[in-house]
């Protein structure tokens, strides 16, 4: 969401959901998705995918809204990979240098991505790569980030840093994304995926009611999925620690950050 006291905001947030998905296409293909060959050595995979709202790091990319998502990926067998990711956009609308309202224009993230995957042994893998993301028509959104993920027995510890986040404090803020994960299967095929992360940046940015401010906030998330009907399911419960003032001096807007559930359907080619 935005800070509706400046134009130059913080994007941090405004991200595809923490990169615990960032395994998507060469962990699915590992357990048998659909992926297309296109020779012996190259593989492309579609993901299709309907949510009830687009959350990234807890805080709504939609302001509530449904997303409609599509996610491109070329995986080579000797772990490389790169693809090209989108959803729609809502940031609603922002104080202009004159102190006028004015709507964002974006409507879209386009986000490219490049990274290696190594399958270390059955149980452990490392995933590591680059990511840019991209606003159409609010440039001065785009930002960059390296990652890094250690996956071993269904855990996931993952790292995201960014060193050219623009926003009131001054160009090239520092920001660190971390988190803990846990991936397995409960009875009747059900999935259970669960996150925690932290997400810090550089300068103090979130203003409680009372004056205090912070430079780091939790979120959290618990996902339920099932295959049905050739269909992926999802049921996610979504919450941060941010205050409905914190989220709205930063954001714009003060249910942006607050516990929400997202249902999700998705289908992967």
């Amino acid at each position: 969401m935005t800070n509706q006291t400046c134009f130059d905001k913080n994007k941090d947030n405004r991200m595809r959901a923490a990169h615990p998905y960032l395994l998507f296409g060469l962990a699915l293909l590992s357990q048998g998705s659909q992926a297309v060959p296109l020779n012996e050595d190259v593989n492309l995979q579609v993901k299709l995918s309907a949510l009830s709202e687009y959350r990234s790091r807890g805080i709504s990319q939609t302001l509530g809204d449904p997303a409609a998502q599509l996610d491109i990926t070329l995986i080579h067998n000797n772990g490389l990979y790169a693809g090209i990711w989108t959803s729609n956009v809502d940031f609603g609308s922002a104080l202009d240098a004159q102190g006028q309202q004015q709507r964002l224009d974006t409507r879209q993230e386009l986000d490219y991505y490049a990274g290696y995957y190594w399958q270390i042994s059955d149980a452990v893998n490392l995933d590591m790569g680059y990511m840019k993301y991209s606003y159409p028509k609010n440039s001065e959104f785009n930002m960059s980030e390296v990652y890094a993920i250690v996956g071993a027995y269904g855990a996931q510890l993952g790292i995201n840093y960014s060193n050219d986040v623009d926003n009131y404090f001054g160009k090239h803020q520092d920001t660190l994304y971390t988190y803990l994960g846990y991936k397995t299967e409960l009875p009747a095929q059900i999935g259970l995926d669960m996150r925690y992360g932290r997400n810090d940046m550089k300068d103090p940015a979130f203003l409680a009611g009372d004056g205090k401010t912070r430079d780091a906030y939790r979120e959290w998330q618990l996902r339920l999925s099932r295959e049905f009907m050739g269909l992926t399911w999802d049921l996610s419960y979504i919450d941060t620690d941010l205050s409905q003032n914190e989220c709205a001096t930063w954001y714009g807007y003060a249910d942006s950050c607050s516990a929400t559930v997202v249902v999700g359907v998705s289908k992967t080619f």
